[in-house]
């Protein structure tokens, strides 16, 4: 068999993947903009001095009565209004993962970055008509910056080669950090010389004018674009070939192994009275908690060889399944009522761990070139070790007081 040689690098700059990343810096900077830009706007729409009685009662300066008019809302309402937008972005998050492997990606990032931005601009006009309105926008809002956040991420899977999937990653995540600072930055001038509804305006029609240039630039496969190099598209096509599928399906072909034998052995333990159901629940919590803790610094101190990197690599991969006979399933122990609820909600946060996860390693790595991965490893390490002392101390196996079923008696 003849010997390949390895596709030549082709230099970063002038690359349309890092093009791509660009555009994806920008839309973040944009969907960043649009979500702060209240915090700061709300200090020139609300008048603070007036006594809070009509909520969208419209007081407006003689002198500056079209560029800033003024609304006499509570505090309370100013906080929905500024909460709001987290709802829609939450809502979002599990559809979108679902969606983005059906739909085209570049449909619903656009259009997602279009229709938020569309929002945008309505808000100032949506003021006028009350503050029920405005929260209705920017729970609108969240719900398509949450869908273009969660899916530009799945950009990188034809994207991205191995080599480059985390720096080209961190570089369009980036933007979720450099977006507030240009919303600091010129907000206050904005609002001074040309009105708050200018905010809205601009960073609106910021977000449309990008939106469109991502649907005309934006492919979804390397094959396709017309503008590709040969040489980037045979670099890209032939460094994605080379990844062993087999090996890269090790570590979930494993956790799914260990999830069947967490459960078995937990189902066993019980029937058998061979400990107690709270026993059972902080044991396989403990083994799914600290196995990949552990193996992760086996990762980066005791795996010399490539089959050493594998095999600690498969395992902390796939001892965190544990947990499905320990905290995973807990919440049906305390409460069965609200089963459907809790389990939703905590799978909320989980997913907002993982966006928060991204950002800060997308930071660590462009921040830290002598050892970015041992910090976010060892931060990995610490958020494991934590929270199993939290659930070991805590922990409860038993229906609680306010999950269980009231009955009410009629003489």
């Amino acid at each position: 068999m003849d010997n390949q040689v390895p596709p030549r690098k082709v230099p970063n700059f002038c690359s349309i993947r890092y093009g791509i990343a660009l555009l994806l810096l920008l839309c973040n900077v944009i969907v960043m903009s649009q979500r702060v830009c209240m915090s700061l706007t709300m200090i020139a729409m609300v008048n603070s001095t007036e006594p809070h009685g009509l909520s969208n009662t419209s007081t407006k300066e003689p002198q500056d009565n079209i560029k800033n008019p003024v609304y006499n809302w509570s505090t309370e309402i100013q906080g929905i209004m500024l909460s709001s937008i987290f709802y829609g972005i939450l809502i979002s998050q599990i559809p979108a993962g679902y969606l983005s492997g059906i739909y085209s990606l570049k449909k619903m990032v656009g259009s997602a970055l279009l229709l938020s931005s569309l929002f945008t601009l309505l808000i100032p006009l949506a003021a006028e008509f009350g503050e029920a309105l405005v929260i209705i926008c920017r729970v609108i809002q969240g719900l398509f910056q949450g869908i273009a956040l969660t899916t530009q991420q799945v950009v990188w899977i034809k994207w991205a080669p191995p080599l480059e999937q985390v720096r080209l990653t961190s570089l369009s995540l980036s933007g979720l950090l450099l977006g507030p600072c240009v919303v600091l930055l010129i907000t206050g001038f904005i609002c001074d010389s040309l009105g708050w509804p200018m905010v809205f305006y601009i960073f609106g029609a910021c977000g449309c004018a990008l939106s469109l240039l991502w649907l005309v630039l934006f492919y979804e496969d390397p094959k396709d674009h017309p503008c590709i190099s040969k040489s980037e598209k045979e670099y890209i096509t032939s460094a994605l070939a080379q990844q062993n599928g087999l090996l890269s399906s090790l570590p979930h072909l494993f956790a799914w192994i260990f999830a069947i034998l967490a459960g078995h052995m937990a189902d066993v333990f019980l029937s058998r009275n061979i400990l107690s159901l709270l026993t059972i629940r902080k044991l396989f919590t403990l083994l799914g908690l600290l196995l990949p803790a552990l193996f992760s610094l086996c990762l980066l101190y005791l795996s010399s060889s490539f089959h050493g990197t594998m095999i600690f690599l498969i395992l902390a991969n796939a001892t965190g399944s544990f947990c499905m006979g320990g905290i995973l399933i807990n919440v049906l122990d305390i409460a069965p009522r609200y089963y459907g609820f809790l389990k939703g909600f905590t799978n909320v946060i989980g997913l907002t761990g993982g966006l928060v996860a991204s950002t800060v390693t997308g930071v660590i790595l462009s921040q830290d070139q002598d050892s970015p991965w041992l910090k976010i490893f060892f931060m990995m390490v610490a958020n494991n070790v934590i929270s199993l002392i939290f659930y070991l101390i805590f922990a409860k196996a038993e229906i609680q007081d306010w999950a269980k079923e009231t009955q009410n008696t009629y003489l």
